[in-house]
C-alpha cells in the first residue's frame, strides 16, 4: 500500500453518511471486481481488494467507523493500537489469509453469514455454517456457452466438458487419510480464528493455519492431499430449451463443486451467448427480416415465399406496395414454453432488375412509356411540398 493512504469512503465509492448496507453493497460489487481469483497475477488489481478489503472492515465496525470518522487513519496508526498500517499486515495474499476467507470473515461480521462469493448466483454455496467443521457445501460453478442462433430459438442439446473439483471418494471429503482422525489446532486453540491488534480495535481473521476448522489433520489423504477434493474433467450433457437467448441463465443442479466434509455439492450455471444470424433478426419472441419482393409484384400484387424459423410460407403482396412497408405474419415468431409464440415482421425491401440485355431494356422501355406523373403519388407529394418551400422563400426575398 501506498505511504498516503486513501479515504476510505472515496475507496468504496460511497458519501460519509452511507448507511451499513450500502457500504456493504459497495464492497461486495467492488470485491468481486478486484478479487485475486478473477485478476491472477494483476498486481494492481491484488492491492485494491487488500485496500476496499481494509476500508470495509473498519467502516462496516460502528465503534472503529466512529473513530475514523474522527481521527482518520491516524486512528489506527502506532501507539493507538488499532492496525498498525495493514489490516491485512501479517501473512499477506498468497501467505497465510486464504483470499475468500477473508472476504468471508467480513462479511459474517456484518451480518451477512458468509462470503460473497457463497451467493455470486443467488445460492452460492447455500449458507455455510458456523460450525467449521459442519459439512461445507460445494461452490457454484460458471460455464460461458457459444449457441447458434437455430438452437436458441429452437432448442437443442449440448454435451459440454468442464475440469471441476470435486469431493474426494477416499476420504469422503474429510482431507483426512481412512483411518487417521484430527486434533485440535494449537495456534487458534480449535476456535477456528484468531484475533490481532489492541486497545480499541481488534482484527478477528480466520485462522491460517487450520483455515478456521480449528482442527488439524494428522495425516492428509494421499489422494488428495489432504484438500477433500480432487481435480477431473466432466461431461455434461445440457439440454437447451427453445426461445432462450444471450444471457439466458441455465442451472444444472448439483454439478458444481464437490462439498467437504461430507457436504452436497454446488451447482453449475450456464450462461448463453447466441451468434448473430444473417437473415433472422429477433426482438424478444418477435423475428424482424427483410425480404426483397421484385418491382412487378410490388406494383401489381402477388405473392412471395418468405423464409421462417417453420418453414416457407406465402405472403400476400398488395398492388401499390412501397419501399419499407411492413407486414405481420402472426405465430411465426419464437416460442417459449412461458410466454408464448411471437410474430414475424417483414420489411419489404423492393428489388430492381439487374443485368437486363439491350433488347430487354428496349421492352422495358416501352412499358414504361404508358407511366406519367399521376402513377408516382409519392413524386408528386415531394414535388408539392418543394414548391410550397420555394414560393414562401420567393415571397420573403420580395419583402427583403
Amino acid at each position: 500500500m501506498s505511504a498516503e493512504k486513501k479515504d476510505y469512503y472515496e475507496l468504496l465509492g460511497i458519501a460519509k453518511g452511507a448507511s451499513a448496507e450500502e457500504i456493504k453493497k459497495a464492497y461486495r460489487k467492488m470485491a468481486v471486481k478486484y478479487h485475486p481469483d478473477k485478476n491472477p497475477g494483476d498486481k494492481a488489481a491484488e492491492e485494491k481488494f487488500k485496500e476496499v478489503s481494509q476500508a470495509y472492515e473498519v467502516l462496516s465496525d460502528p465503534s472503529k467507523r466512529q473513530q475514523y470518522d474522527q481521527f482518520g487513519h491516524a486512528a489506527f496508526g502506532p501507539g493507538r493500537g488499532g492496525m498498525g498500517g495493514g489490516g491485512f499486515s501479517g501473512g499477506g495474499f498468497g501467505g497465510g489469509i486464504d483470499l475468500e476467507e477473508a472476504l468471508r470473515t467480513f462479511m459474517g461480521a456484518a451480518g451477512g453469514g458468509g462470503g460473497i462469493f457463497d451467493n455470486f448466483f443467488g445460492g452460492g454455496g447455500g449458507g455455510r455454517s458456523r460450525n467449521p467443521n459442519a459439512p461445507q457445501q460445494g461452490s457454484d460453478l460458471r460455464f460461458d456457452l457459444d449457441i447458434d442462433f437455430e438452437e436458441a430459438v429452437l432448442g437443442s442439446k449440448r454435451e459440454i466438458r468442464i475440469n471441476v473439483n470435486e469431493t474426494c471418494e477416499s476420504c469422503k471429503g474429510s482431507g483426512a487419510e481412512p483411518g487417521s482422525g484430527k486434533r485440535t489446532c494449537s495456534d487458534c486453540g480449535g476456535a477456528g480464528q484468531v484475533i490481532s491488534g489492541g486497545g480499541f480495535v481488534q482484527f478477528r481473521q480466520t485462522c491460517p493455519t487450520c483455515r478456521g476448522a480449528g482442527e488439524v489433520i494428522e495425516k492428509p489423504c494421499s489422494a488428495c492431499q489432504g484438500q477433500g477434493l480432487v481435480r477431473n474433467k466432466r461431461n455434461i450433457e445440457v439440454k437447451i430449451p427453445s426461445g432462450v437467448e444471450t444471457g439466458s441463465r441455465l442451472r444444472v443442479a448439483g454439478r458444481g463443486e464437490g462439498g467437504r466434509r461430507g457436504g452436497p455439492p454446488g451447482d453449475l450455471y450456464i450462461v448463453l451467448h447466441v451468434r448473430e444470424h444473417e437473415f433472422f433478426k429477433r426482438n424478444d419472441l418477435d423475428i424482424i427480416c427483410e425480404v426483397p419482393v421484385p418491382f412487378h409484384i410490388a406494383a401489381l400484387g402477388g405473392e412471395v415465399s418468405v423464409p421462417t424459423i417453420q418453414g416457407n410460407a406465402t405472403l400476400k403482396i398488395p398492388a401499390g406496395t412501397e419501399n419499407g412497408k411492413v407486414f405481420r405474419m402472426r405465430g411465426k415468431g419464437i416460442t417459449s414454453p412461458r410466454y408464448g409464440t411471437g410474430d414475424q415482421h417483414i420489411r419489404v425491401q423492393i428489388e430492381i432488375p439487374q443485368g437486363l440485355s439491350g433488347k430487354d431494356k428496349k421492352k422495358f422501355e416501352e412499358m414504361t412509356a404508358i407511366l406519367s406523373d399521376k402513377h408516382f403519388p409519392l413524386t408528386q407529394k415531394m414535388r408539392k411540398a418543394a414548391k410550397t418551400f420555394y414560393d414562401h422563400k420567393k415571397a420573403l426575398e420580395d419583402n427583403a
